[in-house]
């Protein structure tokens, strides 16, 4: 999860990362992540805030108008089993996108949602969506 050479494989869009601060995948690292989606081109700054791995990985990721502050929570279920907890709080900045927020909030459960589906497919299955 906190290999950026993975991330290609579960997040859909993701085009180029570059490490801006930090030990890579460590408390207090930032990295730029650049994504396409359809015509839209969005990047965002990663900013890792706990790292205890397996149980918790906290993150923020910022762009223009937007502040999301990521928590994630890890529980082994068996030996073959985990559970995901994901919290998600989206603050907004800017008046189109806090009006976007308020018209469209499904739209950012959706993408979070879709981004877990993806990562359970490519560390059970090997399933990538790079090249999809």
């Amino acid at each position: 999860m906190d290999n950026p050479q993975n991330l290609k494989h579960w997040q859909k869009g993701l085009i180029h990362y570059e490490m801006l601060d930090g030990t890579p995948g460590q408390e207090g690292a930032t990295m730029k992540l650049e994504y396409k989606m359809g015509k839209r081109d969005m990047t965002l700054t990663e900013t890792i805030i706990k790292r205890n791995f397996p149980e918790e990985f906290h993150a923020t990721y910022d762009t223009k108008g937007v502040h999301n502050i990521q928590h994630n929570y890890f529980k082994e279920i068996d030996n073959f089993s985990t559970t995901w907890v994901s919290e998600s709080e989206f603050q907004f900045s800017g008046f189109g996108m806090k009006l976007m927020g308020w018209l469209m909030p499904g739209a950012f459960k959706k993408q979070s949602k879709k981004y877990m589906i993806d990562f359970k497919n490519f560390a059970e299955k090997g399933i990538s969506v790079a090249n999809n």
